[in-house]
């Protein structure tokens, strides 16, 4: 059994339905209006959503474009939640849960990745913003 210590996770609740923010995080022409670190992502297959098993290329704001696939899925009942690899290496972690009057947003990074703690809370602080804000929310 291999033992290592738990991720980082950060989370905010958030004052709009689950469903509006699982929308958000699954669908890849979201991610650059709420990830610091994404310019752009795209599925291989087309479409706009990922899915379990989905791969594809992610852009970086700072650097090259780099293949993910996702590894973990949950896409049903109160609590949602999607993780990657990028670049074949284990990445952020995405999770919804579901509340009376709301959902928590949650975010997690590798324990050894403790630096990216602020653009996991910047990513946050994005989707709560835009699942609070009728107008920036994107229609299904």
């Amino acid at each position: 059994m291999k033992l290592s210590p738990p991720p980082l996770t950060l989370g905010l609740d958030v004052a709009a339905d689950a469903e509006i923010v699982w929308d958000l995080l699954v669908r890849v022409e979201e991610w650059p209006r709420w990830g610091p670190s994404v310019s752009r992502a795209s599925v291989d297959g087309g479409g706009s959503r990922i899915g379990p098993d989905a791969t594809g290329t992610v852009w970086t704001a700072i650097g090259p474009a780099v293949r993910f696939r996702i590894d973990a899925w949950q896409g049903t009942g109160p609590v949602r939640h999607w993780s990657w690899r990028v670049a074949d290496l284990p990445a952020t972690g995405h999770t919804v849960r579901a509340r009376d009057g709301g959902c928590r947003v949650e975010m997690t990074a590798p324990w050894w990745a403790p630096a990216y703690a602020p653009v996991l809370w910047w990513a946050l602080r994005r989707v709560r913003a835009l699942a609070q804000d009728p107008l920036a929310t994107p229609t299904r």
